[in-house]
């Protein structure tokens, strides 16, 4: 199964339970691994609720006030001891340990010493525990998220007034395709900013999906002219005749070695991307350098980034989705004089229109055979041309 996150208004923690409820998750689900580790009395209800217009479905977390302030540590240990499924108790610990991270950058201390304060609260437990154990009941592989809503303004948070997004939301978003709006108040809080990003591998519009469920989430405010919501798309990717949606990134580079760019090369497509390429280009005041290009699935975006900023001098990129097809691919081989030689052929509409012999095969079988390359490409093609 896949799904697809809108979070065009935004996204919390309570927000996304709703959205698992309204599309499908039992509550008793999310509320029997809420139990679970629960440290102390937490309730679960629903209610049906209307926000500009549009029904939407919204869990209340209701506990008491708690005089317990707790750490990473402490989180992690109830988590560890608590009776969950593991991929819920393994999902739950990767937010909480997304979470302290920002916190301890915001504040500029380290993670054992951070103390989650809301974040830590009963309810922010409730949903992300919550949320992991509906995703996993979901059977979601794959989730992508549109671009991320933050709002605008200030919020009030335990220190005072901050800006929006205050400063753990900013931390959480880095990387991360965000807008300010639609309304002057936070959208996005630290506990869905950190459950969105933990669980999304890649952020776009909804995919090719045949969809079997919705779910829509309810925030805590009905805004004006927009309606506050967090909406869960549940389905089964689809197949498009070869055609699909990926990422282009684009960077211009004028100041790094040219002797670096194979290496480069070599390891964005270690990482995933389906294409990587360079252009040469003439950039203000005559100085040559080049356009790197890196077409990639959304799920291996976060992965190539990682390898651009690390390996090239750039400090940013351009990025926009790009429209591909794809040929039906197949993996054949010949044999040519005693060598097996890898050919790769495409077709279209079940007709073989393209057949290349793969270099790095021939090279090696001109190598073991002492013939010249050339050669050995030449009897790749003609035995391929034999086939029937």
């Amino acid at each position: 199964m896949i799904g697809w996150l809108d979070c065009s208004s935004g996204a919390s923690g309570d927000m996304l339970l709703g959205a698992l409820v309204g599309a499908g998750v039992p509550l008793d689900t999310i509320d029997a691994a809420v139990q679970a580790i629960a440290p102390e009395p937490i309730r679960l209800r629903t209610e049906t609720v209307s926000r500009a217009g549009l029904a939407a479905t919204r869990v209340w977390v209701e506990a008491e006030e708690s005089e317990t302030h707790r750490g990473l540590g402490d989180i992690r240990a109830l988590l560890e001891s608590a009776p969950l499924d593991n991929r819920v108790r393994a999902r739950a610990d990767d937010v909480f340990v997304r979470l302290a991270a920002a916190e301890a950058a915001v504040h500029g201390t380290t993670v054992d010493e951070v103390h989650f304060h809301e974040v830590g609260a009963l309810d922010a437990i409730a949903d992300i525990v919550g949320a992991c154990a509906g995703l996993v009941h979901l059977g979601i592989d794959t989730l992508t998220s549109s671009t991320i809503a933050v709002g605008g303004g200030s919020a009030r948070a335990a220190h005072g007034r901050l800006p929006v997004p205050p400063p753990a939301v900013a931390e959480l978003l880095r990387d991360v395709p965000s807008i300010g709006g639609p309304a002057d108040r936070e959208l996005c809080t630290p506990t869905g900013a950190a459950l969105v990003t933990t669980w999304a591998n890649g952020y776009g519009p909804q995919p090719p999906m045949r969809v079997h469920a919705i779910g829509v989430g309810a925030g805590g405010q009905d805004l004006q002219g927009h309606p506050n919501v967090l909406r869960l798309f549940v389905g089964e990717a689809v197949d498009t005749n070869g055609r699909h949606t990926q990422l282009l990134l684009e960077t211009n580079v004028d100041d790094l070695d040219p002797r670096l760019w194979p290496a480069v090369l070599d390891r964005i497509l270690a990482a995933g991307a389906a294409d990587a390429w360079l252009t040469p280009i003439l950039m203000k005041k005559g100085r040559p350098a080049h356009t790197l290009s890196v077409l990639t699935d959304a799920a291996c975006r976060a992965d190539v980034l990682a390898v651009v900023f690390a390996e090239t001098t750039t400090i940013g990129l351009r990025e926009r989705s790009v429209g591909k097809v794809a040929l039906e691919r197949e993996i054949r081989t010949v044999d040519v004089g005693g060598q097996s030689i890898r050919v790769k052929l495409a077709r279209h509409e079940g007709v073989i229109v393209n057949a290349q012999p793969e270099y790095e095969d021939v090279v090696a079988a001109a190598t073991a055979s002492g013939r010249p390359v050339k050669a050995v490409l030449a009897d790749a093609v003609a035995a391929i041309r034999a086939w029937p």
